[in-house]
């Protein structure tokens, strides 16, 4: 009863938060507490432990999780760099502007849908790619006649491709990490079982695009792009690295480090932005000064990384006090019934669903799933990869289809 208690008043917490629209580390902090009060009484109950006793243990345990997590956090800081990198370097700027240049009139969707998972997956994010490619084929699609929402929806199924499957996707690190996962061979995996869903969703958008050709394309956007940057074929350097580097198995950190010297370099040599300007981008995030670009390109930096990394600190934490109490042992046993009986991936996607629903978050929503899934994937003679792999497929990309 205490535990649902405790989920209650902490998802009135989320929704107050999503709906005044404040950060949900605040939220996020509520839970901390509610479930710290719980893990105490419980260590009390059972095991006669008293209160200072319990706040060492449960803090010990919690940064045991957090420390888990290490690698991925550094992952997620450094993304932040490398999407700043991208946007002062004009390497984001090259792919877009090029490809508005090669669009025929029956193309237009394909050609936004390949851009978007292409972009994603060099990238790593699905927020970065919706906020610039995103932002610019949706008005090319309102000025050019095609309907927006089929637009809207090409887009977001392009830039989870990526968020779901690229080495150096910040949920794709952090479902390797929480797993205790090799990150290059689950990329493997999900390319493998991405292989029949792709191939349909491509002839899907094929016929969506013929049946829905765009009447012109804005020439304003394309002159924005070539006043405001050089636009040299070395802004795809730093895209080329790191599509490139993971295929020869170099480290995902190592990998993107290189590639953000390249954009460093790209910025400092082609596009003439002093050092100090690109050291302030790479922490503060990108700020264009062109008014009709700054909406479109505005963003990235570390700055941009801290929430989501304070989000992913807090929801560990989470972890380490619900295995150290067993609170959620009752649970856990049901869904461990149901893998049994229903098997293991309609499980992943039954709790996939309601993670998201509650949570409304990713990251919360995947480490919620690891949580619950973990010890009856284990215990039901499922391994650690396969667990990977199906929260990959499920909680990852079922969270955008969550209103």
């Amino acid at each position: 009863m205490g535990l649902i208690i405790a989920f209650v008043i902490f998802i009135g917490f989320m929704i107050a938060m999503i709906i005044t629209e404040h950060s949900m580390v605040w939220a996020l902090l509520v839970g901390l507490l509610l479930f710290t009060i719980l893990g105490l009484s419980l260590l009390k109950k059972n095991e006669k432990m008293g209160t200072a006793a319990g706040i060492i243990e449960l803090a010990k345990n919690s940064w045991g999780s957090i420390k888990d997590s290490l690698i991925v956090i550094e992952v997620m800081l450094i993304i932040g760099f490398i999407t700043a990198a991208w946007r002062v370097s004009g390497t984001i700027t090259v792919f877009v502007y090029y490809g508005m240049k090669i669009i025929v009139p029956p193309l237009f969707l394909i050609i936004t849908f390949l851009l978007s998972c292409l972009l994603s997956y060099a990238l790593g994010t699905s927020f970065g790619v919706a906020g610039t490619v995103g932002v610019i084929f949706l008005a090319l699609a309102r000025s050019g006649g095609v309907d927006p929402i089929i637009a809207a929806g090409v887009v977001m199924s392009g830039i989870y491709f990526g968020d779901r499957g690229s080495p150096v996707s910040s949920s794709a690190n952090m479902v390797a990490g929480v797993t205790k996962t090799n990150i290059l061979e689950n990329v493997r995996l999900m390319m493998k079982t991405s292989i029949l869903p792709f191939a349909i969703t491509m002839a899907a958008y094929i016929a969506v695009s013929i049946m829905n050709p765009i009447s012109h394309v804005d020439a304003g956007v394309i002159q924005a792009f070539e006043e405001q940057f050089t636009l040299s074929p070395w802004a795809f350097f730093p895209a080329v690295l790191m599509l490139a580097l993971p295929l020869f198995k170099v480290g995902v950190i190592l990998s993107i480090s290189i590639s953000i010297l390249s954009s460093v370099a790209v910025a400092f040599a082609v596009e003439k932005v002093s050092l100090l300007s690109i050291f302030k981008i790479l922490i503060l995030g990108y700020h264009s000064s062109g008014e009709g670009l700054s909406a479109i390109l505005d963003g990235g930096g570390l700055a941009s990384m801290l929430e989501i990394v304070a989000i992913l600190v807090i929801s560990c934490a989470y972890s380490g006090i619900f295995n150290r109490t067993d609170m959620m042992k009752d649970l856990l046993k049901i869904i461990e019934k149901c893998c049994t009986k229903t098997g293991r991936y309609a499980t992943a996607f039954l709790v996939s669903v309601a993670s998201c629903v509650v949570f409304c978050n990713q990251t919360i929503a995947t480490l919620m799933c690891n949580d619950l899934l973990t010890k009856p994937y284990l215990n039901t003679g499922y391994s650690r990869q396969e667990l990977a792999i199906d929260i990959e497929n499920t909680v990852i990309i079922i969270v955008g289809l969550i209103p």
